[in-house]
C-alpha cells in the first residue's frame, strides 16, 4: 500500500485527512513560512480527535535551517512536548553554513528523540533540498538515523524533480525512506509514481476558504504587507479521497502490469 501524508495547520484539516483516508498528518503552524513548530494544544488537541499518525513540525523559526545552540534547545524542549502530547514521529532538517548536512548534531536529535520513546519516527524535511548536493546529503541523513526523507529532488515540484528522486530512491536502496512532495496532486500522482518509484507521499491540499467575519478593517494588516486578515486555507475530505483513490488506482494498474 501506498503511504500518503497529509500537511495541515488545524484540528479541522487534519480530521479531513483521516476521513479521505491518509495514513498521517504532518502537523504545522505557520504554513505561509513553510511550517513551524505547532503549540503543544494543537498536537494534543489533533491526537485526541483523529487515530492516524500524527508528525508534529519542529521547525523553531522561518528562513534558513542553520541553527543557533538556543534554537537547537528549543528543538530539544519541542521534541519533548510533542512526545508527550502523543506525537507518533517528529519532522525536522539541520544544515551546516556550507549547505551540507549538520549530521552530528541531528543525529543527536535523533537519538534524544529515541531515547524518549523508541517507536516515535523520524522524518528528515525538505532542508534537504536545500543542500549543496543532494547525493551527498542523502548520505549523510542515513548516518543521522533518521526514518524517511521528504523531498522533491530539489526542484519546485514532484514532477520536475521525478528524475532526481527517482536516482534517489535507487540510491537509498531501502535504508532509509523517501517521500516524494512538491504539488503531488489526484492528476498527477500516477506521473509522478511511475518516475520515481516512490511509495511514500506527501500534499498540502489547502484551499482559501471564507471567514465568516462580517465587520473587517480593511484598512490595517497585522502581517508582511499585502497579507489578507480574513484569507483562511483547510483541507476537505474529498480532496485527500481523490488523491488517496488515485494512488490506489497506481496500485491497481501495477497489479494489472505485473499479471
Amino acid at each position: 500500500m501506498m503511504e500518503l501524508e497529509i500537511c495541515v495547520d488545524s484540528v479541522e484539516s487534519a480530521v479531513a485527512a483521516e476521513l479521505g483516508g491518509a495514513q498521517r498528518v504532518e502537523l504545522c503552524s505557520a504554513l505561509a513560512e513553510g511550517g513551524l513548530t505547532p503549540s503543544l494544544g494543537l498536537i494534543r488537541r489533533v491526537r485526541s480527535r483523529i487515530g492516524i499518525g500524527v508528525y508534529a513540525m519542529i521547525r523553531p523559526r522561518g528562513g534558513d535551517f542553520f541553527y543557533s545552540d538556543e534554537e537547537f534547545a528549543v528543538m530539544r524542549e519541542d521534541i519533548q512536548c510533542a512526545s508527550e502530547a502523543g506525537a507518533n514521529g517528529v519532522v525536522l532538517g539541520l544544515l551546516s553554513a556550507d549547505g551540507s548536512i549538520d549530521v552530528k548534531r541531528t543525529r543527536a536529535l535523533v537519538e534524544e528523540t529515541r531515547s524518549i520513546s523508541p517507536k516515535i519516527e523520524i522524518t528528515f524535511h525538505r532542508a534537504i533540498d536545500m543542500a549543496r548536493d543532494l547525493e551527498v546529503a542523502l548520505e549523510d541523513v542515513i548516518q543521522t538515523g533518521a526514518d524517511r526523507i521528504l523531498t522533491s529532488g530539489g526542484a519546485p515540484n514532484a514532477l520536475a524533480g521525478s528524475a532526481r528522486v527517482a536516482r534517489l530512491v535507487e540510491a537509498a536502496k531501502e535504508r532509509i525512506g523517501i517521500m516524494v512532495c512538491g504539488s503531488v496532486r489526484q492528476e498527477n500522482v500516477h506521473e509522478i509514481a511511475k518516475a520515481t518509484g516512490a511509495r511514500e507521499f506527501h500534499a498540502s491540499l489547502r484551499k482559501p476558504v471564507p471567514s465568516p467575519v462580517e465587520y473587517r478593517n480593511s484598512g490595517l494588516s497585522l502581517g508582511e504587507p499585502g497579507n489578507d486578515e480574513y484569507l483562511r486555507y483547510a483541507v476537505t475530505a474529498q480532496d485527500v479521497r481523490n488523491l488517496r483513490q488515485a494512488m490506489d488506482g497506481v496500485l491497481s494498474l501495477s497489479s494489472q502490469g505485473a499479471e
